[in-house]
């Protein structure tokens, strides 16, 4: 079923979604945007991790990425791989090396298309564009586990055409159950608290149960054990689903002093001052439809799904714009893009074997400027590689038209 939590998990946290543009594989979603689509969700697979893997299904371990640049003579297209990952029984370094070839073909054409028919270029001239930095990009990553339950993860990395580096800390500890009731101290934010709560509900119409038969198969030399290639995938089955929450939080900072925004356009630069409330609350909703034909056991025409997904983002901005719609004066108000309902829609189909096609898509049911009616704000496209050892783990490689990105990443325990 198409993943309710995505509601939970944006009101509430910091989601990850999947961006080729860092060597980490994955960018923060901005916050008050609406829902990221399922397929947008990053892995939650490490990518130095997932290119340890991918590497030996690729030649070379070589694995393409597209993504778009500002420069534009460095193209679209990257080759990554992992150069080293040393590791020990409490700790492990990856090095990511990344490189676009479009600007050094270009380059070397050029070389050969200015200069005289009978002259050559020289091992000079072409060292010069191979080693233009502009062409590489770096990261390196490292963990280390500090105690059982808590690790330290140091990254970095930097791309030729850009100046600086991108740099990230994070401590991982294990959030355990207190025994007196209490907060615990290492969950305690310094500049602002954020809770949150919700509650979800499942409903099949229909269900088709895994059986013995369907697992086991007969054979001439005696009997063998058939999993589905995924494990949530494996029953023939239309339901419904829904998952209703509520956010709320208090920042340690008065709300109605003035807080400084700097707008940087492209010719100059301004400031304007908001004011933030120093308590907001809010609410959210889902609401899904799951149908399923097919078992995902065999090599054809075992697996076609659609999952519809309705979802609404901030329901009081959605009940100020049906108030604010009953008063002609406000017709003409600028919208909060969180006020209109939206609807994913997730489309399966098995091609061979393991192979699935799927297609993410989200509709906003508002107007854009100019036109009238719903429209389509995102969508991927996807081939998915099932690995029936890892029951619910695939490599996935899709493209973005909306984000002209796209990549090749291993997803697992994606429950």
């Amino acid at each position: 079923m198409a993943n309710l939590r995505t509601a939970m998990d944006s009101a509430f946290w910091d989601l990850n979604v999947s961006s080729p543009h860092t060597l980490e594989g994955s960018a923060k979603a901005i916050p008050g945007d609406p829902f990221p689509i399922d397929g947008a969700r990053a892995s939650r697979v490490l990518r130095i991790q997932q290119l340890s893997l991918l590497g030996n299904g690729f030649p070379l371990g070589i694995i393409p990425s597209y993504s778009p640049t500002s420069h534009k003579d460095l193209g679209s297209f990257s080759l990554q791989s992992l150069l080293l990952r040393p590791a020990t029984s409490n700790w492990w370094l990856g090095l990511i090396g990344q490189f676009r070839p479009k600007k050094l073909i270009s380059s070397i054409k050029a070389e050969f298309s200015t200069n005289d028919d009978m002259e050559v270029p020289t091992f000079k001239d072409v060292a010069k564009h191979v080693l233009d930095k502009s062409l590489y990009s770096f990261g390196l990553c490292t963990q280390l586990l500090v105690a059982p339950s808590s690790s330290i993860k140091l990254s970095t990395e930097g791309h030729g055409e850009k100046k600086g580096r991108r740099n990230k800390f994070m401590l991982f500890h294990k959030a355990v159950n207190s025994i007196d009731g209490e907060v615990p101290t290492s969950l305690m934010p310094g500049l602002c608290a954020k809770a949150a709560f919700s509650y979800e509900k499942s409903q099949d119409l229909w269900r088709q149960k895994e059986t013995k038969k369907d697992v086991m198969v007969k054979k001439d030399n005696g009997w063998f054990w058939r999993p589905s290639y995924d494990v949530r995938l494996k029953e023939p089955h239309a339901a419904v689903s829904g998952i209703f929450g509520g956010s709320c939080t208090a920042w340690f900072q008065d709300g109605h002093s003035p807080v400084a925004v700097e707008l940087r356009g492209d010719e100059d630069n301004s400031t304007s001052t908001k004011k933030r409330s120093p308590f907001s609350a809010d609410f959210f909703g889902s609401v899904c439809y799951s149908f399923q034909h097919g078992k995902f056991r065999e090599l054809y025409g075992d697996l076609t799904r659609i999952d519809a997904r309705l979802d609404i983002c901030s329901a009081s901005a959605l009940a100020k714009r049906v108030i604010n719609g009953l008063k002609s004066s406000s017709a003409n108000s600028a919208r909060d893009p969180m006020s209109s309902p939206r609807i994913n829609l997730i489309f399966q189909q098995q091609v061979a074997g393991p192979i699935v096609f799927r297609v993410d898509s989200r509709v906003s049911l508002d107007s854009l400027p100019g036109k009238r009616g719903p429209h389509i704000e995102d969508f991927i496209y996807s081939l998915n590689y099932s690995l029936r050892l890892l029951r619910s783990g695939k490599v996935v490689a899709w493209y973005s038209p909306k984000r002209k990105e796209g990549m090749i990443e291993l997803r697992v325990f994606e429950f």
